[in-house]
């Protein structure tokens, strides 16, 4: 028998929608530090050398920990990026001023999405920065970073060229991406993106010329131009996904093809894309690496103002989930807590007489269940939902009358 737990308060709201809410994981299980990368927020280890299966073999590469040291408590408008030791710490304390708070998720940690007893789930993030991954992702991490996605929260995909294997695994990042997207069994392609196998370098101002795009023109500036040290285009399908878009490109202003920068959503979260690990880099990582500063140096610090316009986009509210509070109206809850009927029970209160309507929607922002009520009253009205036919997961409880809208999680077992 199904069980449906009342983790909107307990769980799912409180971790999701406010815990999580602020925070930012840096992804370092995918050899991030390998060879001459040094994609880190913070590293005061240099005592790691990752192997093809991202196992520790001993070496001399960063080796970042979960929280950065010194505290992030302790930064100020003032504080220089040179506070911390890392190939993208200008990026990570831009992120602390602007009042996220940062982690590393180090070299053997787990991404799991849903796993109560990992401390680094998902779950308790807002968004999820990957960049420059040298190792496949499996599939197990495939499904946590999707349904994490679909489930409301932001991931940011950073790739860089095409013969870019710094771990010798044979694989390289635009792989590394479009195996996650090909091959997992939750969708094809949900994102619409391919990464092309490319390898090239250049300045490029082919800008999408939207004046009202929060990517382009956020509230860290204007972005005006590009520089690709040696990174790759994408290709996008708006079959497969709808909204994503292209915003920067090597070529032309608008399109599919030949694009540097694009994003869009899935479900009910969000995700951006670039195709250069160079403009994260500030020049101030490990010190056995060359070093170069794309952030602020390149491109005029145009770098700077796309991934940040980029990161308060994927940190901000997810409209399509946003609850409404005003005069008490709906107020939705479950019960009993636990349920072990297979019957959802949803309770609820109006302040006018008005039809209500009850979508379930799954973790593809596929409606699996719709209840149309019209004989809902003013004060207290209950709906009852079979669940048994639904499949076990995590789910988007929608309730909506013709002047407001709510939505809560549900996980059904």
């Amino acid at each position: 028998m199904k069980k449906i737990y009342f983790l909107f308060v307990i769980l799912l709201l409180t971790n999701l929608k406010l815990v999580a809410q602020n925070k930012i994981l840096f992804d370092n299980t995918k050899a991030e530090t390998a060879s001459n990368a040094d994609w880190t927020i913070d590293s005061d280890l240099f005592n790691l050398g990752i192997g093809s299966s991202g196992s520790y073999i001993g070496g001399s590469q960063s080796n970042p920990q979960r929280y950065p040291t010194p505290a992030q408590s302790t930064i100020t408008a003032t504080t220089p990026e040179t506070y911390w030791t890392g190939g993208i710490s200008y990026w990570g304390i831009d992120c602390v001023k602007k009042g996220y708070n940062v982690e590393t998720l180090p070299w053997n940690g787990q991404i799991t999405y849903g796993v109560a007893t990992n401390p680094q789930d998902l779950s308790n993030y807002k968004a999820f920065v990957v960049d420059e991954p040298n190792i496949l992702f499996t599939a197990a991490q495939k499904t946590a970073i999707l349904n994490f996605v679909a489930n409301g929260g932001g991931l940011f995909m950073i790739s860089d060229h095409d013969i870019s294997d710094r771990n010798g695994d044979g694989y390289d990042s635009p792989h590394i991406w479009n195996d996650l997207m090909t091959t997992n069994t939750v969708a094809v392609n949900p994102f619409g993106i391919s990464f092309d196998y490319l390898n090239f370098s250049g300045t490029y101002s082919n800008i999408l010329n939207s004046p009202s795009d929060p990517i382009l023109h956020g509230t860290t500036g204007n972005v005006t131009q590009v520089k690709w040290s040696g990174g790759t285009t994408m290709t996008l399908n708006t079959t497969q996904n709808s909204s994503v878009k292209g915003v920067v490109f090597k070529t032309g202003t608008s399109g599919l093809t030949n694009v540097l920068c694009a994003y869009g959503t899935y479900g009910l979260g969000k995700f951006v894309a670039i195709g250069d690990s160079s403009p994260p880099d500030d020049g101030s990582g490990d010190s056995g690496d060359t070093l170069y500063d794309g952030y602020i140096t390149d491109a005029s610090g145009n770098h700077q103002r796309l991934l940040m316009n980029a990161t308060n986009w994927l940190m901000s509210p997810n409209l399509n989930t946003e609850t409404v509070e005003d005069n008490n109206n709906l107020n939705p809850i479950i019960y009993p807590n636990p349920s072990v009927n297979g019957e959802l029970n949803l309770q609820f209160y109006l302040n006018n007489n008005e039809p209500v309507k009850l979508c379930l929607y799954d973790t593809l922002g596929r409606n699996v269940k719709q209840i149309n009520e019209n004989d809902s009253n003013v004060g207290i009205n209950r709906i009852k939902v079979n669940t048994n036919e639904i499949q076990s997961g995590i789910y988007v409880c929608k309730l909506s009358t013709n002047s407001f809208t709510k939505s809560i999680y549900v996980v059904i077992k």
